[in-house]
């Protein structure tokens, strides 16, 4: 009597099954489109420039732009796909994205292209938290979420260096407004795909945290534009140091209504665990240290060995390989085993090793010998982050709390690109002015200055090797070794907090 129901129960199982993978591969293919986009438009830069004739102090605003938008409304992001439902948030944030890149692909004027690119930033921060919170709550298998996990972290960590082999390839062979409709072809499968397959989420009976919005909101827009306006002025003006001063005070202010909000933007459960609260700095010390390689190793290149864009976006291809492999490995093996403390500790050393291997470039250096075997490191180092920083940025939260936790995860990322993008431009440009000081013997030389620039590069190659070492200290004193916790299947009732794992 039992064997025709079980036929029925497989045939169903492995539908449920193979529903999840396709899921994964429409938030994948989504988050793709999210990280090439950036390395893809600044690729166009310099020929959206020529075409629609703005001057190269207007041209950081197409940066800018899309920085402050996406920025300071992550956590707003987040919070909307918890309340309406990840369905919903994920599916307006592409619909949304494809729509502003094409705006942005016809724009006829300066104006047109900065609007189109801050609005690609406001959708972006819908799609950006939803998509790592679908992945955390469809996958509650630690086995499954192991590969899952693997299979985005590949996909978050390689997104940047594939950007530059699309971008290259599509502004050398069709122009530069395809940079923005290549956007439209990626949102294609996602959208069609996931509007059948991705389930509905049951609304949660909440209200917007409107005290906590602003002050997030504001805060972080605070201080993604003072640190942006650092990398083009000084540290000096008052657009700078203003806004980071204002960014802090609305921040500290921002977390104190949150131990008091009824219903709080940013719960503080979510990031007074331990081994969160470890993931969301890791992201930030990632995005700090990495604007070293994505920028100035990408400067070298092109300007001191002569590589073109697309050429550039090949030269990065063993560390995207490396990363892939080693964000898998480090998902699927190793875990399950020693938690994130170890992967994480790890793979900031090996990311610190890389940097000071990166020091000894000069003009003459080939590829062979000096690039490719500290990007080979970078890729190990950055799969083993990502394999642990993502899992257990969403590990052991309430399914009511995936989209604010894997919002957080994604502003800690951004936060951490405008510092490294202020930080390390002063840090570059002065080292290569001390150089030029102390070495010029009358008129300086085009050889003079190139050895001024690779000067500047390497002064930021031993920073980033310093600031990857403050963040193994920083994985090794407040993250977990062992299994994280199993995630609650989605109706199930939530498990009893961790107390001897919280930070307070």
């Amino acid at each position: 009597m039992s064997t025709p129901n079980a036929v029925p129960t497989a045939a169903v199982a492995t539908a449920k099954d193979s529903r999840r993978w396709i899921i994964l591969a429409v938030v994948c293919v989504a988050y793709l489109m999210l990280t090439l986009d950036t390395t893809v438009m600044n690729l166009a830069l310099p020929s959206a420039q020529q075409a629609l004739d703005f001057s190269s102090a207007d041209k950081q605003w197409i940066v800018t732009a899309y920085a402050l938008s996406y920025g300071s409304l992550l956590l707003i992001g987040g919070k909307l796909a918890d309340l309406f439902g990840r369905r919903e948030t994920f599916l307006a944030g592409l619909v949304g994205f494809a729509a502003a890149s094409a705006v942005g692909g016809a724009a006829n004027s300066f104006t047109m292209l900065v609007v189109a690119r801050a609005c690609q930033g406001v959708f972006a921060a819908l799609l950006a938290p939803t998509t790592l919170s679908l992945l955390a709550t469809t996958f509650t298998d630690p086995k499954d979420r192991g590969k899952a996990f693997g299979a985005f972290s590949a996909v978050a960590a390689s997104g940047g260096g594939l950007g530059l082999l699309i971008g290259g390839a599509l502004t050398s062979g069709l122009n530069w407004r395809w940079c923005m409709y290549i956007n439209l072809v990626f949102a294609a499968f996602p959208l069609l795909v996931g509007s059948r397959l991705l389930p509905k989420q049951p609304r949660v009976k909440a209200r917007m945290d409107i005290p906590g919005v602003f002050l997030a909101s504001g805060g972080l827009f605070c201080l993604v534009y003072g640190f942006s306006n650092a990398a083009t002025h000084t540290w000096h003006t008052p657009s700078t140091w203003g806004f980071l001063v204002a960014g802090a005070v609305l921040l500290v202010l921002f977390a104190f209504w949150q131990t008091r909000a009824q219903q709080p933007l940013l719960p503080p459960r979510v990031v007074t665990h331990r081994n969160r609260g470890g993931a969301y700095l890791t992201s930030l010390v990632v995005g700090i240290g990495m604007f070293g390689v994505l920028l100035f190793l990408i400067y070298y290149l092109q300007t001191d060995l002569g590589y073109s864009a697309f050429e550039s976006g090949l030269a990065l291809l063993p560390m995207m390989v490396v990363t892939g492999v080693a964000s898998n490995v480090g998902n699927i093996r190793l875990m399950p085993r020693v938690g994130p403390r170890p992967l994480i500790t790890a793979g900031m050393l090996f990311n610190a090793g890389a940097m000071v291997w990166l020091t000894r470039i000069g003009p003459d250096s080939h590829y062979a010998s000096a690039i490719l075997g500290p990007l080979m490191v970078i890729g190990l180092g950055m799969g083993l982050i990502y394999a642990a920083a993502l899992n257990t940025g969403t590990s052991g939260v309430a399914p009511q709390d995936a989209g604010i936790a894997s919002a957080t995860i994604s502003a800690g990322t951004q936060l951490g690109g405008a510092i490294g993008t202020a930080l390390l431009n002063t840090i570059a440009a002065s080292a290569a002015t001390d150089y030029l000081t102390s070495h010029a013997n009358g008129k300086p030389g085009p050889a003079l200055f190139q050895l001024a620039a690779i000067h500047g590069y390497t002064q930021v190659f031993w920073w980033c090797a310093a600031i990857f070492v403050a963040g193994a200290v920083i994985g090794g004193a407040l993250l977990r070794s062992g299994p994280l916790p199993v995630p609650t299947p989605p109706g199930a009732k939530p498990a009893a907090p961790e107390p001897e794992k919280a930070l307070s």
